[in-house]
């Protein structure tokens, strides 16, 4: 029984990235991640977003995911790391067969470390 619940937490955790890995690459012109902000929000309700994040709701992702790159790693990101948005982003781009995480910290968590975020333009 230990060995199954050790087994299901490695996989579960694999599924998040740490903001880190995201910092430590942010700069880099041909950084291999891209950042999506999956909130079902309007721009006057969001009002910001990761530095650099690309706007693409959940419930709007299986319909415009032949705009992404294959070649990229996609982190998609929510309000905060208790709702459900990223994880429903995550399952739609891993069975197109994307590589992708859910920031472990969310928007929520990101903006209390005081990391990079920008307005969002109305």
């Amino acid at each position: 029984m230990q060995t199954e619940k050790i087994e299901f937490l490695k996989n579960y955790l694999s599924l998040y990235i740490n903001h880190d890995v995201i910092m430590d690459s942010m700069n880099d012109s041909d950084s291999k991640y891209v950042i999506l902000d999956v909130r079902n929000a309007p721009n006057q309700i969001k009002k910001d977003q990761i530095k650099g994040a690309l706007a693409i709701p959940a419930k709007d992702l299986k319909a415009r995911i032949n705009e992404l790159d294959q070649n990229k790693v996609y982190v998609v990101y929510d309000w905060t790391a208790g709702t459900t948005l990223g994880k429903v982003a995550l399952f739609a781009l891993l069975s197109a067969g994307f590589e992708a995480f859910e920031l472990s910290c969310a928007l929520e968590g990101w903006k209390g470390m005081n990391l990079p975020v920008e307005n969002i333009e109305l």
